[in-house]
């Protein structure tokens, strides 16, 4: 049974409307968060409520037609030893219609696809450009710890007009993402992005196929004419994230290809959107499964679609065996509190047009087989013995809300009476616009000590091997999934509530859905002080992480 009911705004809560501002701001929202599929009518009381930040906007103060529009991505093929000058800049970006500024790596929007082989060392010469200090995280890469670009714990923030020297080594192949570690919220929503491929040096690691594309998934939130903005003091829609409402793939609101029939395409998927999980499917045409954040899974799987969370990255190969128009689509399922029932829907993110014809090289029979790779297979085999171990350590992921207005609350309340496991759009956004870092803080709890987020003071030591067991607690003020990442390490996910996972890959970041136990097995191998946060950016900004240190080996 759904309860439905409206709330009015009692005086007793007036004190809340106060602290979070009616007054009209031409740099706000001109009305509601629209989520497309979600039309729900505003809370009673809360029209003109907005959040108790003071909004942001980037350039402010500048004159946006002296600003360089967004070149496509570029590609950086560097071998060992090459240095990158790469700058933070204020860019213009013209997205549904309507031209923004936003930022870009190298006036780039995606940043450069940086390729390079295993084994290899680069040094990256880092400018910020923009209006906000900012740093450089290079997402998924054991890389030497002063390198990771977390502030306060591995580098200072680099200043606006200041320069910081990056050097990288890539002991995995894969596909990586590199992104700020400052004001993730902004930064990263505004464009500030970009792929590395680490290419194994095996002859045998990738399958043969027609093409190649690297894939960046994102959105953003459009209100009117302009963007909505950010909150300048703390981060807004801290309770779920900021959803947007217009879908990019690379920067753009249309994605088109036209390859030939019985073409096989490789996709390098990684989700960078602040708070979207995706579940792809390219029309009817088959996938395969083959690799994920650092490197391959043990055995390639078909699957029907790929769902893919905030940071995570996933590598499918497609075949298009006829030729006509295959919609690459985003087909998820939500439910509708308001209205008690659920909703099934598809967003068209890009269209690949295949002509008649037929390749130069057939790759349908390699295609068809689902291969096992014996070198993964015998580096992760020694680590199954773990999956009986009691767990080493554990977290509880779970939410503490306060002085958000009453009427907020009572609908929070409403909305949890069904706990979904993954929240693929946003059902509230009005109520979840005005939530900010201030009043929602995300809490990674160490069940053992009672210690939550930063007071966490967990130490390994370089070789050791620890089964951390991840507990979303469904009873909490408001659950939601989260992506967790480790920085600087790679892990193993074991088990999810119990079940054996059977097909093995390292990764970075896993999905901990709400009411879910996740374990996953880390291979403690990189000295230093690391982060380990939800990457949710707004949960991030609300507090959801915490660093542990690895000791280097006797």
């Amino acid at each position: 049974m759904v309860l439905l009911f409206a709330v009015t705004a009692p005086a007793a809560a007036q004190h809340e409307h106060d602290r979070h501002g009616t007054a009209p701001d031409p740099s706000a929202p001109s009305g509601r968060m629209i989520v497309p599929m979600m039309r729900n009518p505003m809370l009673p009381g809360l029209r003109g409520v907005r959040p108790a930040v003071t909004p942001f906007l980037p350039g402010h103060g500048m004159d946006p037609t002296s600003l360089p529009f967004a070149r496509p991505r570029e590609i950086a093929d560097l071998a060992d030893g090459d240095t990158l000058a790469l700058e933070a800049m204020l860019v213009r970006r013209r997205i549904a219609g309507k031209t923004f500024t936003m930022y870009g790596f190298n006036g780039q929007a995606p940043g450069p696809l940086i390729r390079v082989r295993r084994g290899a060392t680069i040094r990256v010469r880092f400018t910020n450009r923009i209006d906000l200090p900012t740093t450089v995280h290079w997402h998924g890469i054991r890389l030497d710890n002063r390198f990771d670009g977390v502030p306060g714990l591995t580098q200072d923030p680099v200043q606006p007009g200041e320069t910081f020297w990056y050097t990288i080594r890539f002991p995995d192949a894969g596909i990586y993402w590199y992104h700020p570690h400052v004001r993730e919220d902004i930064q990263q929503d505004l464009g500030l992005y970009g792929n590395l491929l680490v290419r194994s040096e095996r002859a045998d690691y990738d399958n043969p196929v027609n093409r190649e594309e690297v894939v960046m998934l994102d959105d953003l939130l459009i209100d009117g004419d302009g963007l909505v903005p950010y909150g300048q003091e703390a981060a807004t829609f801290a309770l779920m994230g900021r959803f947007g409402n217009v879908l990019l793939l690379n920067g753009e609101q249309r994605f088109e290809r036209t390859y030939t029939a019985g073409e096989v395409v490789r996709f390098y998927l990684t989700d960078v959107s602040n708070t979207r999980s995706f579940n792809l499917a390219f029309g009817d045409a088959p996938i395969k499964l083959v690799g994920a954040d650092i490197g391959r899974f043990e055995r390639e799987m078909t699957v029907a679609s790929v769902a893919i969370a905030p940071a995570q990255r996933y590598v499918v190969e497609v075949l298009f065996a006829q030729p006509g128009r295959y919609a690459i689509t985003n087909r998820i399922q939500v439910v509708n509190h308001m209205a008690g029932h659920f909703v099934f829907h598809v967003d068209t993110l890009g269209v690949i047009t295949v002509a008649p014809g037929r390749p130069d090289t057939s790759y349908a029979r390699p295609f068809a087989t689902l291969r096992e790779d014996a070198e993964v297979m015998k580096e992760v085999a020694p680590y199954r013995r773990y999956l009986d171990r009691p767990a080493d350590r554990e977290l509880v992921l779970s939410v503490a809300v306060r002085d958000l207005p009453i009427q907020v609350m009572q609908f929070i309340a409403v909305d949890t009476i069904y706990r979904q496991p993954v929240e693929w759009t946003d059902p509230m956004a009005d109520v979840n616009w005005l939530s900010t870092s201030q009043e929602v803080r995300w809490i990674l709890r160490d069940p053992a000590t009672g210690r939550e987020n930063m007071d966490i003071a967990w130490r390994f030591r370089v070789g050791d091997v620890v089964k951390l067991r991840l507990r979303n607690d469904p009873d909490a003020f408001h659950p939601m999934h989260h992506p967790i990442h480790l920085h600087g390490q790679r892990f193993l996910v074991l088990a999810r509530d119990g079940v054996p996972n059977e097909n093995l890959v390292w990764k970075d970041t896993a999905v901990v859905p709400v009411g879910s136990t996740v374990d996953i097995l880390l291979e403690v191998s990189n000295p230093g002080r690391w982060m380990l946060h939800c990457h949710i950016a707004e949960h991030l900004e609300a507090g959801m992480m915490m660093a542990f240190a690895v000791d280097a080996a006797p």
